[in-house]
């Protein structure tokens, strides 16, 4: 049964019962928003597409006839240039590599983001265009649904896939479930009433072993998206689950030039991963939009080169400064007992609910590596983590050596 949804004289309709069952399920908060605050696309961005179904009049004839469907059309047969991409969470770190990457290829891409964006929202609307310089930005809030259909209503254009860079910045329990999982249906909801055909989703590798809140919320997101297609034949998704980043693995960069020592847990053997640049990670993403074998698909990826574990990076790093490796290997046994400390004092002051959850994020990033898990065997397998991309994490270390961190800040995430 075909569900439809009326926006100022414009009714727009998905097949799909999981959809409605998507949207009847969801609350949002009734909010105004002014149209003039938002952006007006360019005139050559398809229209908004009007589906209706209309009553045939049957036609008896007096020998059976073989009447054969129209090959239905996709959005993969236009060129980028007619196909337009919703973005959101353009802003993210991930996600402003992502646009420029689609931008680059000749989609039409239309990036949501808030007016104030950035760490702590620190840019400003300003340097929020300047940033997203050749997509069309769109000023919204994807915690609210209804903003964010209002919104894309009043661009008045069809959406033919929406790609979510989506992440909750701290990792904190309900920033969470705010962002990771509701933001991201918002996103799919709205994407969905708008026509959107498929939808590429930048999840993350670790959510194979789930003991973090934020990896729960990903993951029940990911369960939903995949329901949806099943449901809907004319709907598809890529689940791209990436390994560390690169800028993750370059804290102590700095530290160890000015002669400080490399800080490890454990043996510094306890995990590995193979890292992967954001500009790599952001083609990969890019390559999902319309590449056919990435069509409901769950794909781990991660750079090229072996697993590198900590002692392995802190290695490289002393070499590439020419300085004696010096090592300062911390019992991991130490974050178990500040872990449990914390969950007891949760019991009388929740409000240490999310220092709690720091810890636990600090932990599994200590000890679990970011490759491909085996949940039968309980083992990493590295060898079966795909490599993808061309930059090396030696040379990510030798231009921070070059150059600083500048314009790598872990900001909020400095935790993991």
């Amino acid at each position: 049964m075909a569900t439809c949804a009326s926006f100022y004289g414009i009714t727009l309709s998905s097949s799909s019962s999981t959809f409605k069952n998507l949207l009847s399920s969801h609350y949002p908060n009734k909010i105004q928003v002014n149209p003039s605050s938002f952006s007006v696309l360019p005139s050559h961005l398809s229209k908004t597409s009007v589906f209706s179904r209309r009553r045939h009049n049957l036609v008896t004839a007096s020998t059976p006839t073989t009447l054969e469907s129209p090959p239905k059309s996709s959005f993969r047969d236009k060129p980028p240039k007619d196909i337009n991409v919703l973005v959101v969470g353009s802003t993210g770190y991930i996600g402003n590599f992502v646009v420029k990457e689609l931008v680059n290829r000749g989609f039409n891409v239309i990036a949501v983001c808030r007016e104030k964006s950035g760490i702590r929202g620190k840019n400003s609307k300003e340097e929020t265009l300047s940033k997203l310089n050749g997509a069309n930005v769109c000023f919204s809030d994807v915690t609210k649904l209804d903003s964010l259909q209002q919104s894309l209503q009043n661009l008045g254009v069809s959406i033919d896939v929406v790609v979510s860079c989506l992440a909750s910045r701290s990792g904190g329990v309900k920033d969470s479930w705010k962002i990771d999982y509701e933001a991201t249906k918002n996103s799919l909801l709205a994407g969905r009433t708008f026509g959107a055909k498929h939808f590429v989703l930048l999840s993350a590798i670790c959510v194979q072993k789930p003991l973090l809140e934020f990896q729960r919320a990903k993951l029940k997101f990911e369960a939903e998206l995949i329901k949806e297609a099943e449901e809907d034949d004319d709907f598809s998704y890529s689940i791209v689950r990436p390994t560390a980043f690169f800028k993750s693995l370059g804290g102590q960069v700095e530290l160890v030039k000015d002669g400080k020592p490399y800080v490890m847990f454990g043996d510094g053997k306890l995990c590995a991963c193979k890292p992967i640049s954001e500009p790599d990670l952001a083609s990969f993403i890019a390559d999902c939009v319309l590449s056919t074998d990435k069509i409901n698909q769950t794909l781990p990826i991660g750079g090229p080169g072996k697993a590198l574990t900590p002692l392995e990076q802190g290695e490289m790093l002393f070499k590439l400064v020419g300085k004696k490796p010096n090592f300062i290997k911390v019992p991991i046994e130490i974050m178990d007992f500040a872990i449990g400390v914390l969950d007891f004092l949760v019991k009388i002051f929740p409000s240490l609910e999310d220092a709690a959850e720091f810890g636990k994020i600090g932990r599994y990033y200590a000890a679990e590596s970011m490759l491909v898990y085996d949940p039968e065997t309980k083992e990493y397998k590295a060898d079966e983590t795909p490599s993808y991309g061309k930059d090396t994490l030696e040379d990510f270390f030798k231009r921070v050596l070059e150059e600083g961190m500048a314009g790598q800040e872990l900001g909020e995430q400095t935790i993991f």
